[in-house]
């Protein structure tokens, strides 16, 4: 599973809001900026890809959306393909991790988390 580090000032943010959507779980469990959480879902609609076309999709700079769909990679949120294209080279085509295993890996990752709280709640007061 890919690292992740749930961060604690955004937890607060999901708790105060009535009905956080999607989009701010993911944020919130993942440690991605908005404009990453959009190109997932992005990606999870139009699977397949390219970073051109999602750059006309989103209205961002193509390096940006390089950088967003690196950092999904590294979440485990995406993946790559290499298509050979008819007249020589190749294209990178990109697809968003399915719905159903985004929502486990976000339900692992809390579970980490929370385990990891618990540990540091079970040391208070052992230390001399």
């Amino acid at each position: 599973m890919a690292e992740v580090d749930p961060q604690p000032d955004r937890f607060r943010d999901l708790m105060v809001d009535d009905e956080p959507g999607f989009e701010e779980v993911l944020t919130c469990v993942f440690g991605v900026q908005r404009h990453e959480a959009r190109t997932y879902l992005t990606l999870l609609d139009q699977p397949g890809s390219t970073v051109a076309e999602l750059a006309t999709t989103l209205d961002r700079d193509r390096s940006n959306v390089n950088r967003s769909l690196s950092t999904l990679r590294e979440k485990g949120l995406a993946t790559r393909e290499r298509r050979l294209l008819d007249g020589g080279g190749h294209v990178y085509q990109y697809t968003a991790t399915p719905l159903d295993d985004a929502r486990e890996l976000m339900h692992n990752t809390l579970d980490e988390w929370a385990a990891y709280v618990h540990e540091r709640i079970d040391e208070f007061g052992l230390d001399p």
